[in-house]
C-alpha cells in the first residue's frame, strides 16, 4: 500500500498560510525566522505546548538580552500571534513583557541640493533607479516589480500594483525619465530576446501574475 504524505513542518506550514493570504515576501522571511527564534529559544517545544507565558518569556529575552529595536520586537510578536491564531487556530491572551526602548533619535532628512548632489553623482541603472524613487515615491520592492505595461509614457504615470496593504495605486513618472526609462527598456528588451533565444528570461512574478 501507497505510504500517506508526511505532515509539512509547522514552519513550512506558516508559509503556506502567509502565501495563501498573501503577505509580503519579506514580511513571510520575518515572521518565519521570528517563530524560528521562538522555537529555538524553547528547545524546540511544539508551540501548542506552550502559551502566552512562553510568548512572554521569548520577547523579554530578546529585549533584554539581544537589545533588539522596538520595532523589531513588535514584528516578533506579530510573527508569534500569526503562528498561535492563523496557522494553529489557538487564541493568544494578552501579552505583557518587558518592552524594548524606543530610539529618540530624529530622522536625518536630506535637503533638495543634497538629494540632488547625491543622485547626480549616480550613473546608469542605479541613478535611473534612484531618480524614480525620489521622484514617484515608490518603495524599493514596488519598483524592482514594474512591468513595462505598468508605465504610462504619454501621460507620465506609473501604475504600482500589489503595494503596501495589496493595494493598486497610480503615481506620477517624472517627465525628464521618461527618455532614461525608454532607452533603459530597449537595452533590456535586447537582451532579453538574447536571453530567450538561449533558454533563459525568466523572472520571478508573485502569485499568478507571471500566467497573465
Amino acid at each position: 500500500m501507497p505510504q500517506e504524505p508526511r505532515p509539512k513542518k509547522l514552519l513550512d506550514q506558516m508559509r503556506d498560510v502567509l502565501r495563501t493570504q498573501h503577505y509580503a515576501i519579506r514580511t513571510e522571511k520575518a515572521y518565519v525566522d521570528g517563530a524560528r527564534r521562538f522555537l529555538l529559544f524553547h528547545q524546540t517545544r511544539h508551540p501548542q505546548e506552550m502559551g502566552t507565558a512562553d510568548i512572554e518569556a521569548f520577547l523579554t529575552h530578546v529585549a533584554v538580552d539581544r537589545h533588539i529595536a522596538a520595532s523589531t520586537q513588535n514584528q516578533a510578536l506579530s510573527a508569534l500571534l500569526f503562528l498561535y491564531q492563523e496557522v494553529l487556530r489557538q487564541e493568544v491572551g494578552a501579552v505583557d513583557a518587558v518592552r524594548a526602548r524606543k530610539p529618540t533619535r530624529l530622522p536625518t532628512v536630506l535637503t533638495k541640493p543634497e538629494a540632488l548632489r547625491v543622485l547626480n553623482a549616480m550613473v546608469g541603472v542605479p541613478q535611473v533607479m534612484a531618480k524614480l524613487l525620489y521622484g514617484s515615491g515608490v518603495r524599493g520592492l514596488e519598483w524592482v516589480r514594474v512591468r513595462v505595461k505598468d508605465v504610462d509614457f504619454a501621460q507620465h504615470l506609473l501604475l504600482v500594483r500589489d503595494g503596501k496593504g495589496e493595494k493598486d495605486r497610480i503615481t506620477m513618472l517624472p517627465e525628464t525619465l521618461v527618455a532614461p526609462l525608454q532607452e533603459h527598456l530597449g537595452r533590456v528588451h535586447q537582451l532579453h530576446t538574447k536571453d530567450l533565444a538561449a533558454g533563459y528570461g525568466a523572472v520571478y512574478l508573485p502569485y499568478a501574475l507571471e500566467r497573465t
